[in-house]
């Protein structure tokens, strides 16, 4: 079996964009889509994700048809766990490849379209000038917050108070300082451990139900934050799925902490900030403005950012090959044993 891939990243954060090999899905939506993907394709997920192909940070992108009449296509994102709602530094690269591959037709200086996320759909503009792609920004869907002040007692850390807010995805919100480290200072495995702490443990003693979508219901991650103003640069640590490190500023987290900050009235509608990533890369946050959706305080928020080519080509799947659909490198070899 063969598939091919573009690969491209965000501020250093991969996006494997699958270009053919993979099979139609037939769902009627593109949630309908995810789960048919999840539970009979997900050995190709692991595939193009996972070792030997790519690795524990790998993400990707499994473009679809759409079944929203105004989306140019869909878009499933993947990972090295399984399947994301809503990726922004992947719907940036994703502006990037629409024009690029021909799926939308150029429009100088701004190229506009949307595409269907399993959250929702986004609206893209993408900076065009000749024969090259600029900045990308889209317009996210309805972003709330979930919970503030929220206190968890987490292992090892104690009593831990986080803010949960939606931004396609839901995600603890939190500055480092919470768990008694410094996000500028404190080892980055130490962070790691106590956002991936916090995430085991509001995942098991809390519920979280979206308001229209019941498989958005879940928490994404924890973003671990500095202690800068809201009129300043912050940077910022995602730490999602399966303990995966975004290397991007996290365009879903961007939007969640923009409509944070709203809610908690540190940020104005039309006021923007930038956020930065453990790379130095760069996205851009604005509140746009309230969103007519049933979660109290709802805004729709615009995250800007660039991505950049890295490659492209093919990978072969032997029938015979043992580690063809690919593996997660054991802890022990206790796990392989027997």
């Amino acid at each position: 079996m063969r598939l091919s891939y573009i690969d491209y990243h965000t501020c250093g954060e991969p996006v494997r964009i699958v270009t053919s090999g993979y099979p139609q899905l037939a769902g009627g939506s593109i949630l309908d889509k995810r789960r048919q993907a999840r539970e009979q394709h997900d050995h190709l997920r692991r595939a193009m994700m996972l070792e030997p192909r790519g690795h524990d940070g790998m993400y990707g992108v499994i473009p679809v048809a759409a079944s929203h009449p105004e989306a140019a296509f869909g878009v499933l994102f993947t990972h090295n766990e399984g399947y994301s709602t809503m990726c922004g530094h992947a719907t940036i690269a994703l502006g990037r490849y629409a024009i690029e591959q021909g799926l939308v037709k150029a429009s100088v200086p701004i190229t506009r379209f949307a595409i269907e996320a399993p959250c929702g759909l986004l609206r893209l503009s993408c900076e065009v000038e000749g024969n090259k792609i600029g900045d990308v920004s889209f317009e996210s869907v309805p972003a709330f917050v979930e919970a503030r002040d929220l206190v968890v007692t987490v292992p090892g850390y104690g009593d831990v108070a986080t803010d949960i807010a939606y931004g396609g995805a839901y995600y603890c919100i939190l500055p480092a300082s919470r768990f008694g480290l410094d996000l500028m200072q404190t080892p980055v495995e130490e962070i790691v451990a106590a956002a991936g702490a916090l995430t085991d443990q509001v995942r098991t003693s809390r519920r979280i139900t979206h308001p229209t979508e019941p498989d958005l219901g879940f928490l994404y991650g924890t973003i671990v934050t500095d202690e800068a103003g809201p009129g300043e640069d912050s940077f910022n640590l995602c730490v999602f799925a399966e303990r995966q490190i975004d290397r991007s500023p996290t365009g879903s987290g961007v939007t969640a902490r923009m409509a944070l900050d709203h809610a908690k009235g540190l940020i104005a509608a039309g006021q923007g900030r930038r956020i930065r990533s453990i790379t130095g890369g760069t996205f851009t946050g604005k509140v746009i403005g309230p969103a007519d959706f049933p979660a109290a305080g709802a805004v729709t928020v615009e995250v800007g950012g660039r991505g950049h080519l890295a490659g492209e080509g093919s990978f072969v799947i032997e029938a015979d090959d043992p580690l063809g659909h690919g593996f997660a490198l054991p802890r022990r070899f206790a796990e392989i044993a027997g």
